[in-house]
């Protein structure tokens, strides 16, 4: 690596973005972990050879905006749907967001170059990098997508295994552990070796958690409903009678299949993020319609409502029979741009037509429908923030999560998206399940191991026994605070030495 660190000017800049590239490679859904061995110390080079602070935060820049590039380049897909208005923004939108996030690795990397060379820089640079990426989840609403963290959670039993730290420390705190594992071919043999024995232990972490026997499950099956409906055709009103009978009809054999596999269980169905293009809390017809296909099943149903201020909510409602629903929960964690207008961007900017948008909810809560486990919902994104996902005070015993990722095509978003909900489960030691427009729909247990998935792109449905919730876990109990501890520890430390040689 002494060549990197050789290097100035704009070869220096062109270095910090092909290794920013290298290192989208380990996102979700490629998850190939060891090019962070090549990515991080290259990146810590190039900070090593910058002259000032203010040089190697410019490197971490570079570094930042190009991975940043790659790993949200699924955008682009979001804007095309709506390409007759939106053409201009294809080339703007994700380098727009890659350099606004790319500032976060920047400073990780201007504060790392304060600090002595060696295992104190090392520290530093990583224990800033996740205080940037903690600040990166509320800043501006907040955007906390692809932490590092996530990278383990690969498919299968190697990602079972190394997710179930997440359940002491969170995703942010997998990511500082990924920084400084990735970290130690910098640092010498010595370090790799101590790296190569943490890992080790970090697995048997991983497998003892694992061996534990499986809690009671609560007697739920649970039909998740796919529809696959593109993006394009969701809110065309020719389409709707149509769209609505295709999920009818799915709904009817999803529960035919509930009853036959699991006849002593209570029967829920679960409908994606809007799905019924009718207002399900307003028209009756409608209401029994849906109880006339799920045969008396409890129904989970993502729609749009409408508020007493006559303004839209993005929702699910629980419909038990044709009545009225008996609880209702509105997304609180909106997507700006898209469901509501920021006033301080210009209007020409917003993808949201009239009225500002969707008004949000008053957080995460718990729904207590008859006969079914307390559940936490969440909407779409509101999936990817770490302990901003369930009431603490009154915790459900599984969570529901339901999206409409037919924005984001056949693209990584979608799979990226699915990696975040699985953390989740881990974090919180509560199953969760997963319906989604046009895929994935999945089932993960309290331990994040997989249960049941349909593909993008298939119309189907899921039907899964749901698991049984664990004791709170220590993320649960405390939340962003282990890991913010754990990231000042590591920051501070490696500053330290910078005045502790100074004196």
């Amino acid at each position: 690596m002494r060549f990197l660190s050789a290097l100035t000017g704009w070869r220096a800049h062109v270095a910090a973005a092909l290794l920013g590239l290298l290192s989208a490679l380990a996102l979700p859904p490629l998850h190939l972990l060891p090019v962070l061995l090549l990515a991080v110390p290259g990146l810590l080079a190039l900070i090593n050879g910058a002259p000032t602070w203010r040089g190697a935060a410019l490197r971490g820049f570079w570094f930042g905006f190009a991975h940043h590039l790659i790993g949200l380049y699924w955008i682009t897909d979001a804007i095309l749907v709506e390409a007759a208005r939106f053409w201009w923004l294809v080339p703007l939108a994700v380098p727009m967001v890659a350099i606004i996030l790319a500032p976060f690795i920047a400073i990780a990397c201007g504060v790392a170059k304060l600090a002595p060379r060696g295992v104190a820089r090392v520290l530093a640079f990583a224990g800033t990098w996740v205080l940037a990426d903690l600040v990166r989840q509320f800043l501006f609403t907040g955007f906390p997508w692809n932490p590092w963290g996530a990278d383990w959670a690969v498919p299968g039993r190697f990602g079972d295994v190394f997710i179930q730290l997440a359940a002491w420390v969170g995703v942010p705190g997998l990511t500082l552990f990924t920084l400084l594992l990735a970290a130690t071919p910098a640092l010498g043999r010595r370090a790799m070796l101590l790296g190569t024995a943490g890992l080790i232990a970090w697995a048997g972490f991983g497998e003892w958690r694992l061996a534990v026997p499986p809690p009671p499950a609560p007697g739920v099956a649970v039909v998740l409903v796919q529809g696959n409906v593109a993006q394009g055709e969701k809110w065309n009103r020719e389409r709707a009678i149509g769209i609505f009978r295709h999920y009818l009809d799915l709904t009817a054999k999803g529960v035919a299949e509930a009853r036959l596999l699991y006849p002593a269980m209570v029967h829920v169905v679960v409908w994606p993020e809007s799905a019924s293009p009718f207002l399900v809390d307003a028209e009756a017809a409608v209401r029994a319609a849906i109880d006339e296909a799920d045969g008396g099943a409890t129904g989970l149903i993502g729609t749009v409502r409408f508020g007493a201020d006559d303004r839209p909510r993005n929702s699910l409602v629980a419909l038990i029979g044709a009545g009225a629903p008996v609880a209702v929960y509105d997304k609180w964690h909106l997507v700006p741009f898209g469901e509501y207008a920021p006033r301080w961007v210009p209007q020409a900017l917003q993808l949201v037509q009239g009225g500002g948008g969707f008004v949000p909810g008053s957080g995460p809560a718990t729904l207590h429908v008859p006969g079914l486990p307390p559940v936490g919902p969440l909407i779409c994104y509101e999936a990817i923030f770490p302990a901003q996902v369930v009431d603490e005070a009154d915790r459900p015993d599984w969570m529901v999560n339901i999206t409409n990722d037919a924005w984001f095509g056949n693209s990584s978003g979608p799979r990226q998206h699915l990696a975040a909900a699985r953390m989740r489960a881990v974090e919180e030691g509560l199953p969760l399940v997963r319906a989604a427009n046009t895929g994935i729909s999945a089932a993960f247990d309290a331990y994040g191991h997989e249960q049941a998935r349909l593909g993008i792109g298939i119309a189907g449905t899921v039907v899964v026994a749901l698991p049984g919730k664990v004791v709170p876990t220590p993320f649960a109990r405390y939340g962003l605070a282990i890991p913010a501890l754990l990231a000042l520890v590591s920051a501070g430390g490696g500053l330290a030495q910078r005045f502790r040689r100074a004196t």
